[in-house]
């Protein structure tokens, strides 16, 4: 339809068109199609339909006075084309000569043969085309239409969703000049799109690489823990029992040196031994200390645990300190230096294998030990020695009414002060000590006596309802101290004892002891007193065996066989020099009459080994003056061997429990403040000889 055929005064609705704002009549021309894709994204040219002006307000459109004809109302063709539509951006001649040209008054213009746009062109509208002068109607070739053209942002970017609307080809055959990732060729293609086989060699590899990699990680994970468990001979607690097993943890930690309970430094030949009575012993433990620089804070060996404390039983000059301990040039070494600590003026080492590292029933122990100090100075207090597991050596609470008992019946000896209840008797009890009191003990904690009812016991229980007698008896290979008066070191080696002999006189006849060498063993003229009971002799050392002499090392042992099936035959022997010093039997031990008294028994508790350098009156008169600080004890090894077919290792054997009694009364065996049993809040189990079961 031409200009001239349009009816004049049309009012274009535009109600239905979704290009365009509501509520704005417009004169519309019908359109051509959307340009073609190459023209979509030209900068320069955009045409916003539709082509004629603009009103802001629903009125009719008045022809301008070029009288040209109105636009015809816009049909099905042109509504689908109405809205801005982007022109090809060129701004060459090439664009302008591409034969597209522009629509103009209802028909296609062709454009400018010459560079630029001719006055017949179709004219620029928005900001590009009054940026160009495209002002004038007249000039830009549409007379009547209005100056300015410039469209609302609304109708600039008033675009359909569908590509298809803008006459963009979006036919999936259709590939692009740049879509090298999708161009498809059916003729090429057909042979790999259409037939072949999944078993290709390509395949077969990817599925062997990951049945490979699945095996490797079933090997690593799986396999592997599997063929190192069965492979390598792993030793689990190696019959040693703590709250967890060894070091608490059930198993041996990897320590220095990678040794398990025999040192792998131990030489072979020493691997077993003929008892004094011709028994067989076997190696169970040794330590030959030859990795340097261990340390013993709790935690830090498997085997030993340096204490931390005031050793207050004894009266102690010094402070036991995990720091004094360490090894050194293959020995252990225990420093004494005088110094201020914990309001002392001496810090030395104590350390212990309390609950770790455990022997009973028959066993022997060897040290090699070069003593601190010399041979005419006394005051240094060097002890190897081996405690009853229920006590820990230093935690007071621990050990009251446990030590030094070594008891198994129930009678007087039980009892506080080895007396009656009534406290009138035996007579031995009561003046038998220099016309005092024999004992100050406060009876035996864990005696035969137990009320049967009584949990509180750490067992065994046994067939007529009684509890065995428990308690933490002590051994002592040695204690070192000075003779004065001969400027000779000796050496104390001892069983303590409770309850006791009337006037601490053990039984004494060729038969109940030897002494193999009078001229340098002899009875130690301290027999006991009203805390404990010592069956001791005295054995003369070498002067060349001390620190400040010629520091050699002597050779010290003990054997001991003790089981609940041959009490009668137990004994103790000791090893002084590398010779057998003297023994004590168990007839020595038998019940006594005078005090009412039954059998002391040669230790069956499990025993833990202990080894410390002190320093106390109590022991020996101190002479400051002339001791030497630093001062040092060293321990070239210890070796453990166990009889053969009875001597057992661990802390917790079944016939004489000791974890989880330890475990129930955690608060005294932790505390070292703790002086009672009371203390540490538990109490006495009943006694049924004078208490109500």
């Amino acid at each position: 339809m031409y200009a001239s055929d349009r009816p004049a005064g049309l009012v274009v609705n535009t109600s239905n068109n979704p290009f365009l704002t509501p509520n704005r009549a417009q004169s519309v021309s019908p359109g051509p199609s959307s340009p073609g894709i190459s023209r979509m994204n030209s900068p320069n040219h955009l045409a916003y339909g539709p082509r004629a002006g603009m009103s802001s307000s629903p009125t009719a459109y008045t022809p301008s006075s070029s009288q040209h004809a109105l636009l015809p109302p816009p049909n099905a063709s042109s509504m689908s084309h109405d809205g801005a539509v982007p022109l090809s951006r060129q701004s060459s001649a090439s664009s302008l000569n591409s034969g597209d040209g522009f629509f103009r008054n209802g028909r296609y213009a062709a454009a400018s043969p010459v560079g630029g746009m001719s006055r017949s062109s179709s004219p620029l509208y928005g900001a590009t085309a009054s940026a160009r002068g495209h002002g004038s109607n007249e000039k830009a070739g549409y007379p009547g239409t209005p100056t300015s053209m410039a469209p609302s942002m609304q109708d600039k970017f008033s675009l359909s969703a569908d590509p298809g609307s803008w006459g963009a080809d979006v036919s999936p055959a259709y590939a692009e000049p740049d879509d090298y990732l999708h161009n498809p060729d059916p003729k090429r293609d057909r042979k790999h799109d259409s037939g072949g086989s999944i078993f290709t060699a390509r395949g077969a590899a990817n599925i062997g690489c990951v049945l490979i990699l699945c095996m490797a990680l079933i090997v690593l994970f799986a396999g592997y823990p599997i063929i190192i468990a069965y492979k390598d001979d792993h030793q689990k607690t190696l019959g040693a029992f703590n709250l967890g097993g060894i070091n608490s943890t059930g198993q041996v930690a990897a320590v220095i040196g990678d040794f398990g309970l025999i040192d792998k430094d131990t030489p072979k030949e020493v691997y077993t031994r003929t008892g004094f009575d011709g028994a067989s012993y076997s190696l169970a433990f040794s330590d030959e200390f030859n990795v340097d620089g261990r340390t013993f804070f709790p935690g830090d060996d498997p085997y030993w645990e340096g204490v931390d404390l005031h050793y207050w039983p004894t009266n102690d000059f010094e402070w036991y300190d995990p720091s004094a301990i360490t090894t050194r040039g293959g020995n252990l070494v225990i420093t004494m230096t005088q110094e201020p600590i914990h309001d002392l003026d001496f810090k030395s080492g104590m350390i212990q294998s309390w609950n770790k590292v455990c022997f009973s029933k028959g066993a022997y122990i060897e040290v090699s030990v070069s003593l601190p100090g010399n041979n005419y100075v006394g005051g240094f207090w060097p002890g190897i020695w081996t405690f009853g597991n229920l006590g820990r050596a230093g935690y007071g609470a621990t050990t009251e009414g446990m030590w030094p008992y070594t008891y198994d019946s129930c009678d007087i000896g039980t009892l506080p002060n080895q007396t009656y209840v009534n406290q009138t008797g035996p007579e031995a009890a009561l003046t038998s000590n220099n016309g005092q009191a024999l004992s100050y003990l406060p009876g035996q904690r864990l005696s035969r006596c137990t009320c049967g009812s009584n949990p509180d016991h750490p067992g065994p229980q046994l067939s007529d309802g009684s509890w065995r007698g428990r308690s933490s008896p002590e051994i002592d290979l040695i204690e070192a101290q000075i003779n004065i008066e001969h400027s000779k070191g000796e050496m104390s080696q001892s069983l303590q004892l409770a309850p006791f002999d009337a006037g601490y006189w053990p039984f004494n006849s060729s038969s109940d002891y030897q002494q193999y060498n009078p001229d340098i063993t002899k009875w130690n003229s301290y027999r006991g007193g009203n805390l404990q009971q010592a069956a001791s002799s005295l054995t003369w050392v070498g002067d060349d065996v001390y620190q400040n002499t010629s520091g050699n090392f002597n050779t010290y042992g003990m054997e001991w066989y003790g089981t609940t099936d041959d009490r009668d035959n137990g004994y103790v022997a000791w090893v002084a020099s590398g010779v057998r010093s003297w023994t004590v039997h168990a007839s020595a031990l038998r019940e006594n009459p005078l005090v009412e008294i039954g059998q002391r028994i040669i230790p069956e508790e499990p025993m833990y080994l202990i080894m410390n350098f002190g320093m106390s009156n109590n022991f020996q008169n101190v002479e400051f003056q002339q001791l030497n600080y630093p001062n040092e004890m060293h321990v070239d090894y210890i070796r453990v061997y166990t009889r053969d077919g009875l001597g057992t290792v661990g802390c917790d054997p079944p016939d004489y429990p000791t974890a989880k009694y330890i475990a129930a009364h955690e608060n005294a065996y932790t505390n070292p403040n703790l002086t009672l049993w009371s203390d540490a809040g538990y109490s006495f189990p009943p006694n049924k000889l004078k208490d109500t079961c």
